[in-house]
């Protein structure tokens, strides 16, 4: 991150101010992200090592967790796979890796969302912002519940059904479906998807929704087909199982 990168914040930016847990072994850069959050109206707390990343993401009351992949003492996959036991705060994982399977593992552990290292401090807070608002809005677009084939899907108290066994889904899941069902016999191009739920443009070697879909597969289907990918252009959900 480059200290010259820092600029003084909007109006509406301040508006609201988070508190934010850093989980990162470099000391310089989280003294950098510190004076910008600080610059933008937020409070951000810094932990140096995973272990008592841990304990301080469990024991606070932070608006958001922001976890590096590489830490001492315990690593980030193992920070999330544990706090996501316990918590559901959300969380940005920080990877300098370049592997995809990394971020993968990221989104399999529970990961909000992930950004490479070196990154530009206004696209994280853009981040949170965005992570933000699809975590806490809970207001449903429309209260009826949503039924088709074997799937029944309550926007109201985000429940959903398969077969009439309640599904477990976590809330990047839940969209997902219910932005699929509404759309049921059209195809959903990743594009769209991802600038809905993501708040950002697709690109091509982005892998969240790739992860989401086999996930929301495996919790609904059975073997069956209720998903299935256009390839080149995205996803339509057929109803029919």
């Amino acid at each position: 991150m480059n200290p010259g990168l820092i600029k003084e914040p909007d109006l509406q930016e301040r508006a609201k101010q988070l508190s934010v847990l850093l989980v990162d072994d470099d000391a310089e850069l989280c003294g950098m992200m510190r004076e910008f959050f600080a610059q933008a109206g937020h409070q951000l707390e810094c932990v140096y090592n995973g272990r008592e990343g841990l304990a301080s993401a469990l024991n606070g009351a932070h608006d958001l967790v922001i976890l590096d992949v590489m830490l001492p003492v315990l690593d980030g996959f193992g920070v999330l796979t544990q706090l996501r036991r316990r918590k559901a705060v959300p969380v940005i994982m920080l990877t300098a890796r370049v592997q995809q399977q990394d971020r993968i593992q990221g989104l399999d552990a529970g990961a909000d969302d992930y950004l490479p290292k070196p990154f530009d401090p206004d696209e994280l807070l853009a981040r949170i912002r965005a992570v933000l608002r699809r975590t806490e809005a809970k207001i449903p677009v429309a209260a009826e519940s949503l039924s088709i084939g074997a799937i029944r899907l309550d926007p109201a108290t985000r429940e959903v059904w398969s077969r009439g066994v309640a599904v477990d889904l976590t809330e990047m899941e839940f969209d997902l479906l219910e932005m699929l069902i509404r759309s049921a016999g059209r195809v959903v191009s990743r594009e769209e998807i991802t600038a809905a739920l993501f708040e950002r443009e697709a690109t091509p070697y982005d892998r969240f929704l790739d992860v989401h879909i086999s996930h929301l597969r495996k919790k609904l289907e059975g073997g069956g087909r209720l998903i299935r990918t256009v390839r080149g252009v995205g996803y339509i959900f057929a109803g029919a199982n």
